[in-house]
């Protein structure tokens, strides 16, 4: 399964890249499990993906759950929390 993979604000910046196309052998997959194999690629990826602090994510541009399951051509997108005030 083809997946577009976005990262914005200062996910982005601690990632060095915007996106990138990943491609799974399931053909569907929660965003939680998705983090953890995308976080197995390396060091950086782990801290900012599974560091401990909040991540929103949207799948084609709606914020979904953790437990939500994305298919085949999905855009996900990863950004932190936006305050306001």
């Amino acid at each position: 399964m083809k997946l577009i993979i976005r990262y914005f604000a200062s996910v982005r910046e601690q990632l060095g890249i915007s996106q990138e196309i990943v491609h799974v052998d399931t053909p569907e997959l929660t965003i939680d499990r998705l983090r953890i194999r995308l976080a197995s690629r390396d060091e950086r990826m782990a801290d900012v993906l599974l560091g401990g602090r909040p991540l929103r994510t949207a799948v084609n541009q709606e914020m979904v759950s953790e437990s939500f399951v994305v298919r085949e051509d999905s855009e996900i997108a990863f950004f932190p929390p936006v305050t306001g005030g």
